[in-house]
């Protein structure tokens, strides 16, 4: 086994399964990271340990933060309705400093690991026009990384890998499907039900079932 070690964030969604097979592939030991920040989506959790077990993490860890207590997003707080159309702007299933809090968690875990890669299956491309999810923040963490660590000013420096970044999800479903991902245990929908159903009207299920349909690939997601 590699001596090469990497936290990956794997959220249960298709992005962020296809980092971790990336992260496997490329030969890295890969300790996976699931965060419950109280999002309305549980489904995506249980999506998460079956991802992390069908790839090959070594190890898996959930770990809570309470962001449904800030609240601020449809996708935390029950009184904010999911849109099922598309909007300009930022939409309100963006989570305040949610992708900030997921990264810091994993460098936090990387540190006591000994690890200097992090992988996190953020995309700019076919994505909701996320703040947190564009180059200059990634750019921008990993300064923050190496500036903020034990590890960063002793000289070992974490390397922040976002692969997807410039993928449209087409491609993604194709380099995951390549690397034998079951794109069936995954959970994208931002409202799905207990069993992992998707809604099929929300913005996340649109992307999902458009880069399927573009990569000419049955959708294996499972409607309500």
């Amino acid at each position: 086994m590699s001596h090469r070690k990497a936290v990956v964030l794997v959220s249960g969604g298709l992005d962020s399964a296809t980092a971790l097979a990336i992260a496997c592939a490329q030969g890295f030991e890969c300790y996976a990271l699931s965060v419950d920040y109280g999002q309305r989506h549980e489904a995506e959790l249980s999506a998460a340990v079956r991802v992390a077990a069908a790839i090959g993490a070594c190890e898996h860890r959930v770990m809570r933060v309470d962001l449904a207590g800030i609240g601020g997003s449809a996708l935390t707080d029950p009184s904010i309705a999911v849109p099922e159309t598309s909007a300009s702007g930022i939409p309100v299933t963006y989570v305040p400093a949610r992708n900030t809090m997921l990264l810091s968690l994993a460098l936090a875990w990387a540190e006591v690991l000994a690890a200097q890669d992090i992988f996190v299956g953020v995309t700019a491309v076919d994505y909701s026009g996320y703040p947190d999810c564009r180059p200059e923040f990634i750019e921008a963490f990993a300064h923050l990384a190496n500036l903020a660590t034990k590890a960063g000013v002793e000289g070992k420096h974490c390397r922040i890998h976002a692969p997807l970044i410039a993928w449209s999800k087409e491609r993604i479903v194709r380099e995951g499907i390549t690397l034998g991902v079951d794109y069936g245990t995954t959970v994208s929908c931002y409202q799905a039900d207990s069993d992992g159903r998707a809604c099929g009207r929300c913005d996340a299920c649109r992307l999902r079932r458009a880069g399927f349909e573009a990569a000419g690939i049955p959708d294996p997601t499972r409607y309500r």
